[in-house]
C-alpha cells in the first residue's frame, strides 16, 4: 500500500530524530541483527508510520513514551492499530522505558513474536508490500 508523499516526508525526517530508546533499539535490528529478520525503522504505511516493521513477518513494533499515556493518544493508537490490524498488520507495543530497562528481553519478546507465522490476511485488506519499497 503506498503511502502519501506527506508521510513519506515525515517518516524520512523521523528517521533523522530517533529517539534514544528507538536508537538502542535501532542498533540491535538493524542488518538482520535479530536472527536474519529484516526490520525497517519509521515505515510509512498507507497514512500512519510504524517505529519499526517487519514485511515478512507483517509486524510492527511500536515504541511508546510517555505522551501515548495521554487518554487523547491512546484513543488515535487504538484506532491506528484498528486500521492496521484491517490491514492483516500485528502490533507489538513497547513502552520506551523497557527499551532502556532490559533491551534484552525486548529483544526476545520481538524475536518470538517475529517468528511467527504472519496472520491470515483480512478478506478486503490491501495487500502490503513484501521487500523492497520505501
Amino acid at each position: 500500500m503506498d503511502a502519501p508523499a506527506c508521510t513519506v516526508t515525515r517518516a524520512r525526517d523521523l528517521r533523522r530524530k530517533l529517539t534514544l530508546p528507538e536508537v538502542l533499539l535501532w542498533q540491535a535490528l538493524r542488518a538482520r541483527r535479530l536472527g536474519g529478520v529484516r526490520f525497517r525503522r519509521q515505515h510509512p504505511l498507507g497514512p500512519f508510520i510504524l517505529d519499526f516493521y517487519c514485511c515478512d513477518a507483517r509486524l510492527s513494533v511500536e515504541i511508546d513514551g510517555s505522551s501515548h499515556e495521554n487518554p487523547d493518544q491512546a484513543r488515535r493508537d487504538l484506532r491506528r492499530d484498528e486500521w492496521l490490524r484491517a490491514q492483516g498488520v500485528r502490533i507489538l507495543r513497547i513502552p520506551a522505558r523497557e527499551v532502556l530497562r532490559d533491551l534484552s528481553g525486548v529483544l526476545d519478546l520481538i524475536r518470538l513474536h517475529a517468528v511467527q507465522p504472519p496472520p491470515p490476511r483480512p478478506p478486503g485488506a490491501v495487500p502490503l508490500p513484501q521487500g523492497g519499497g520505501v
